[in-house]
């Protein structure tokens, strides 16, 4: 069976983008702050406009290996129903966003376009 990743390479880290839009900033900060205030995450900027490849407004919460299996359920269970992509951090960043992603609620398309 061949290998997708060398071997040396290791998740150094996960973010996960909680999008919202204006009907949703004030859900969409609670929760990310709720995360913040129950894990070690740290809560980026609360975004009202789209950065990066992120095709919706957003705010980034970023954690740790070690607590995946925390923080990804949690925000699996505590949504409310706002959509949420995960993504590993491997220093391969297209990868990481398009190949190694984990959404939560509706898929949207990013636009990888950044990354080559």
């Amino acid at each position: 069976m061949k290998q997708e990743t060398p071997m040396n390479q290791s998740i150094t880290g996960y973010h996960a983008h909680v999008y919202f839009d204006a009907d949703s900033v004030a859900t969409a900060r609670q929760v990310c702050e709720q995360a913040a205030h129950l894990f070690p995450v740290q809560m980026g900027r609360v975004h009202a406009r789209n950065v990066g490849p992120h095709p919706r407004w957003s705010c980034q919460l970023a954690f740790g290996p070690e607590d995946f299996d925390k923080v990804v359920p949690w925000l699996m269970l505590n949504r409310q129903g706002l959509t949420i992509f995960a993504h590993p951090e491997t220093g391969d960043e297209l990868r990481d966003h398009r190949d190694r992603a984990i959404w939560m609620g509706e898929m949207l398309d990013l636009d990888l376009s950044l990354f080559d």
